[in-house]
């Protein structure tokens, strides 16, 4: 089949997240400009460079209007942590993707354990493996179908990262004990449970 997204596809739901996946999970903790905490997961979220790290986060308006309050908090107080997902700690990421009012804390509504981080004000996720440290860089608008609703695409660099000892193996990160989610489409998730490896041609 061929469609224009534009145009009605005649699937019972849109396949584009589907076939853009599998996704990792940004699970977002930030601050508000008082200092209450947010905790939420996006699937439009990757790694964007390596020299140095760079992360890219993809947001939609809320449902009831205004900018999510992560994108709010972030464009702000120009900090942020991303808590890796995996598979053990899949219900506390779903329970935080709820929609609810600002004054909500999520570390508490998910039962997580807020721990400090070394080098930004927002917490990480003590239950979380794997947490990359980051401080804002910009905010790009992208394309709307919806002009009330804009979409914004925002860029941090990463400047501290924490990995526990337990997911190490032989010096490099073991994926069969970390486990990372990501997000497929529809209410669909996979995990890594296994891997092979391939040499590049000339290496």
């Amino acid at each position: 089949m061929f469609y224009k997204p534009s145009e009605p596809h005649g699937l019972r739901h849109g396949p584009f997240r589907a076939l853009v996946g599998p996704r990792p999970i940004g699970w977002i903790s930030s601050l508000d400009e008082e200092g209450a905490v947010n905790l939420a997961p996006f699937s439009f979220f990757n790694a964007m460079s390596e020299s140095p790290p760079t992360v890219a986060l993809g947001f939609s308006s809320r449902k009831e209007g205004g900018a999510k309050d992560t994108l709010y908090n972030i464009e702000r107080t120009k900090e942020f942590v991303c808590n890796m997902v995996t598979y053990d700690i899949r219900d506390g990421m779903n329970a935080t993707s709820e929609i609810t009012a600002r004054s909500v804390d999520e570390f508490e509504l998910a039962k997580l354990t807020p721990t400090p981080s070394t080098l930004v004000k927002p917490p990480r996720v003590k239950e979380s493996p794997a947490h990359l440290e980051c401080v804002y860089l910009q905010s790009i608008t992208l394309p709307s179908n919806d002009p009330e609703n804009p979409n914004t695409m925002l860029l941090g660099q990463v400047v501290g990262i924490h990995i526990s000892d337990d997911i190490i193996t032989d010096g490099m990160v073991d994926m069969t004990k970390y486990q990372p989610l990501a997000r497929l489409g529809y209410m669909d998730y996979c995990y890594v449970d296994n891997f092979f490896s391939m040499q590049r041609p000339g290496s």
